[in-house]
């Protein structure tokens, strides 16, 4: 196995060891600019702490207010986890976790085609207002995103993993920015993709385990089904009765007046339950990915021990995955007096016509 890889016998330190090192990590806290490195991992807090809110500032129930909200709205639509997990995806993969992906406007991350189909923004933005209104101005967005994302994915049945908080967020969004692969990247574009970004091959492996639950648009797949790398043949590692499936929710000419563009869900096992198993890397396994960049998953010896040990083992991923959420959770952060605590997350205070009359 690569040295690319935390787990297994590679480095001494195997996946079912990282909730013993993430404990250690929360007994260790003396401040926030704490690095832990244990055997090759590491989670650079980059300025955030625990309970930041609770602890720093006069908004003591910011925590317990999101997963408030968090709750009620997941009662009503289950389907917020998948979507508030794209969001974070796409927010903290661009310029950071600074809660640009939340900026309207014209030529904003909102408008690149790798955006296309987000979704959850009312989520956020009500937790804003019921924040707003107990404590104005001291939750950033970015923070938000973070909190309410822990509390979807937990609900779902994911590990309800601790988020260090004291984003700040910021000012700029532009398309030009968002630099997202595709589904059908191959596993080691992918791969590349992440370590440019400061994540590894586990995070990659552990990350694309958020594919448990959710949907994905038939364009992102018809390639898979219908001409495959241009061969005019479908990829002919699917499964022949997900291909049959697929090829019926996802037909190459759709008939006039269906839906032009239909969704599948990525992980047929748990569908419209929205819930988070590890039985997306055992459809995996058994050739039954939805998305070409799953299916990869395959094509290397890391990708393929860590599918095996997450079909395996729930609780390592469940461990795995609070890490790695955690690890993508500090990428690219502002803290101290860089950008600001946005009044809306849908625009910056400069552009708030709101506020323009207080200044």
């Amino acid at each position: 196995m690569s040295n690319n890889y935390r787990g297994g016998t590679g480095t001494g330190t195997g996946i079912g060891g990282l909730l013993k090192v993430f404990v250690v990590l929360l007994l260790n806290i003396v401040g926030t600019d704490l690095v832990l490195v244990d055997a090759g991992i590491s989670v650079p807090l980059n300025g955030l702490m625990l309970h930041y809110y609770a602890n720093k500032t006069t908004c003591k129930r910011a925590e317990y207010l999101v997963k408030l909200e968090v709750g009620k709205l997941w009662n009503i639509d289950r389907s917020i986890t998948p979507a508030l997990l794209r969001l974070l995806y796409s927010d903290c993969l661009v310029t950071g976790c600074d809660a640009s992906i939340l900026l309207d406007g014209k030529r904003s991350e909102k408008a690149a085609p790798q955006n296309s189909g987000l979704r959850g923004f009312y989520v956020i933005d009500r937790i804003k207002e019921v924040l707003e209104e107990e404590c104005p101005g001291i939750v950033s967005c970015a923070d938000i995103l973070q909190l309410a994302t822990k509390e979807a994915v937990a609900l779902a049945g994911a590990p309800k993993y601790p988020v260090f908080t004291g984003r700040r967020d910021g000012m700029k969004s532009n398309v030009s920015s968002v630099d997202l692969p595709p589904p059908s990247i191959s596993w080691n574009k992918a791969l590349a993709y992440f370590q440019l970004k400061g994540l590894d091959v586990l995070d990659l492996g552990t990350l694309l385990g958020a594919h448990t639950t959710g949907v994905t648009h038939c364009r992102y797949i018809l390639d898979r089904l219908y001409n495959f790398n241009n061969t005019g043949r479908s990829d002919p590692s699917m499964d022949p009765t997900l291909l049959k499936q697929l090829r019926k929710s996802c037909p190459q000419a759709p008939k006039p007046g269906a839906t032009q563009d239909p969704v599948v869900f990525l992980n047929p096992a748990t569908g419209k339950n929205y819930s988070f198993t590890n039985s997306y890397y055992q459809r995996v396994l058994q050739n039954k990915a939805v998305l070409g960049i799953d299916q990869e998953f395959l094509s290397s010896k890391d990708g393929f021990r860590i599918a095996n040990e997450f079909a395996n083992g729930f609780e390592d991923l469940r461990r795995a995955f609070a890490l790695a959420i955690s690890r993508m959770g500090s990428l690219g952060v502002l803290t101290g007096e860089k950008g600001e605590i946005r009044r809306s997350c849908r625009c910056t205070n400069d552009d708030n016509p709101t506020l323009k009359g207080l200044k």
